[in-house]
């Protein structure tokens, strides 16, 4: 099976089959050395055969940071995850570090998709200019938790009378150990998003609902970082 680049560099988060996402980061330094590292990424995928049927996508985005790396995978589950992680992955891995010598990985994390709102690149509609990933941490595993967390959002982002224009969708993800939630949020662009939070009290309206979710109990945690789509790879046909 051969690797394909996704249209404007991004998956399709909605696409049948995803029982699983990994989702990563990386810091390498400097606006020269993301770029070097997503073509050394291109180049270590593009001239191999995709490694297995059951990895459904694999993306790469910028930090407007300036530093750092975002990675999402859409695998069928773990199992195959796990075989691919002790078998191919590491000449591929190899090869990007000797491009790129000096890559620091941050963190890995596990998740199942828990609700979308609005469309996914790939499907019709507006082609999205930045992705928004918002980290929610727990203090402890609790997978109900976790899902009222989302649904908190979710009702506060449908009875918000005056919701940010620049918005495309949000896909709301819960990690398999209970203890996160990871937004993946389509917006128009960066600088759409920094207007949405111009107000300063995050992108929403100041209602009781938004509130709620901004003073959730067992929350220690929440990052939001703006990333700018690089590069995105699947097997088989293109946009599928």
């Amino acid at each position: 099976m051969s690797v394909v680049r996704n249209p404007h560099a991004l998956p399709r988060i909605t696409r049948p089959g995803a029982g699983i996402v990994k989702a990563s980061a990386w810091d390498v330094g400097t606006p020269e050395r993301q770029r070097a590292a997503v073509d050394a990424i291109a180049a270590a995928w593009g001239k191999r055969d995709w490694p297995d049927e059951h990895l459904l996508s694999y993306s790469v985005y910028i930090g407007n940071d300036g530093g750092t790396l975002f990675h999402y995978s859409q695998w069928a589950d773990e199992e195959s995850y796990r075989i691919w992680l002790t078998g191919a992955r590491s000449d591929t891995v190899a090869e990007i570090d000797a491009a790129v010598p000096g890559i620091e990985r941050l963190w890995l994390h596990t998740y199942e998709l828990y609700r979308n709102r609005g469309g996914s690149a790939g499907d019709a509609g507006r082609v999205p200019g930045a992705i928004i990933v918002v980290d929610i941490e727990f203090d402890g595993p609790d997978p109900v938790r976790q899902r009222a967390w989302v649904d908190g959002a979710f009702e506060a982002l449908e009875n918000d009378p005056e919701p940010a224009p620049g918005g495309i969708s949000g896909h709301f993800h819960v990690s398999v150990d209970g203890t996160r939630v990871l937004n993946y949020a389509e917006w128009e662009s960066a600088q759409a998003h920094i207007d949405a939070l111009a107000g300063g009290e995050g992108i929403g309206s100041a209602t009781p609902e938004w509130h709620r979710v901004q003073s959730f109990p067992g929350v220690t945690g929440l990052g939001m970082k703006r990333y700018t789509p690089a590069l995105s790879l699947s097997g088989g046909v293109a946009g599928a």
